[in-house]
């Protein structure tokens, strides 16, 4: 077996194409065509209205008590009187201390396979599966990466990109701390919630199938036309005939 810190010295020292950027394996579970425009263009940029939405996770405290004018004008997609209700139940979180002040923030992080931006990092604090799980948990507990999303969360769990890019940041953070790292999460601060991603085999298997389509991507991938393609940038390029919007998935 290779030496690890050998390994770690060939990771961190190989060609950048080898180590697959967090938000090219989501893109490639989105839809492999719109990595390929956005590779082709070098557009690796979120948007300035995505990283205003990306910025309220870090304003939970003073949202939660923000007056009615000052929630008005920001980017949040409920209602001033929901929004608040929404944070007041992310209070309730066992994790809402560390979720509020994290161990490491947009933090740089590289992995055996993937690297990037963690936007945050909590130090471990049990597991929100069981509340005796919690009362036991210690400092040797695992860290819980998250990744905000600017967009709005699906009724149940997350969407598929998003878990993909969970998986991928889990597993980079594991890599750097040698150790397992069995969930994540995904924040939604626009609506003031928090969904869990655990590592199931189902979510691994999905990330590793983005990941062998994200390092297949050479030329243009086959076209797809469906509901996908109205939260593309890259609709005209690819010959798509449907109406778009900014794409959301960060």
């Amino acid at each position: 077996m290779i030496d690890r810190d050998l390994a770690l010295f060939i990771n961190r020292t190989a060609p950048t194409h080898l180590v697959t950027p967090f938000s090219d394996v989501a893109r490639a579970a989105y839809c492999p065509r719109q990595l390929y425009y956005a590779r082709r263009e070098d557009d690796r940029t979120v948007p300035a209205d995505a990283r205003a939405r990306i910025d309220l996770a870090y304003r939970y405290p003073a949202l939660a008590d923000a007056p009615d004018a000052t929630l008005r004008r920001l980017p949040i997609r409920r209602s001033p009187a929901a929004y608040r209700r929404n944070l007041d139940r992310l209070r309730e979180r066992d994790d809402y201390d560390r979720l509020i002040d994290p161990e490491r923030e947009r933090a740089f992080v590289s992995g055996k396979d993937c690297h990037g931006t963690v936007h945050k990092v909590l130090a471990g604090g049990g597991d929100t599966a069981g509340a005796a799980e919690a009362a036991d948990s210690t400092d040797d507990d695992p860290p819980v990466p998250t990744v905000v999303s600017p967009g709005e969360p699906p009724e149940n769990g997350v969407w598929e990109p998003q878990s993909v890019r969970a998986v991928a940041v889990a597993k980079a953070v594991a890599w750097e701390r040698e150790r397992e790292v069995p969930r994540a999460l995904v924040e939604y601060p626009t609506v003031g919630a928090v969904r869990e991603v655990r590592l199931t085999t189902r979510r691994k298997a999905a990330y590793r199938r983005a990941l062998r389509a994200a390092r297949a991507v050479d030329g243009p991938p086959s076209r797809v036309d469906d509901d996908r393609c109205s939260a593309c940038d890259y609709r005209e390029e690819c010959g798509v005939g449907r109406r778009s919007f900014r794409s959301l998935l960060g």
